[in-house]
């Protein structure tokens, strides 16, 4: 079972920018679609982003479509998600999470594996 370790969060200030990456281990990276998803508190968690195996097929909550791109790097076992122009309604834990099935899913019940998570706070 693939292992999942996020990182790049922090605080940033209205239309800041942050990198977030998630490194995998355990598993063959490859074979996984991978997800990006957020949890405000209070709130249920949400879909932001997923990119297919091949990183050929990328979606994005229309939320931050526009500002948010999802990229991959095969080679180094990383997913990453690159946010623009931040506002205070992206503040939230943010979690990588993996699928076996290498599709594209925005449902949270397809994904095997979840990274414990890193804060983003947008200060307004």
């Amino acid at each position: 079972q693939v292992q999942l370790v996020e990182s790049g969060g922090g605080l940033v200030q209205t239309g800041g920018s942050l990198r977030l990456s998630c490194a995998a281990s355990g598993g063959t990276f490859s074979n996984y679609g991978m997800g990006w998803f957020r949890q405000a508190s209070g709130k249920e968690r949400e879909f932001v982003s997923v990119i297919s195996r091949s990183g050929v097929i990328r979606d994005y909550a229309e939320s931050v479509k526009g500002r948010f791109t999802i990229f991959r790097d095969n080679a180094k076992n990383t997913v990453f998600l690159q946010m623009n122009s931040l506002k205070p309604e992206d503040t939230a834990v943010y979690y990588c999470a993996a699928n076996s099935r290498g599709g594209f899913y925005r449902d949270v019940n397809q994904y095997v594996a979840w990274g414990q998570g890193t804060q983003v706070t947008v200060s307004s």
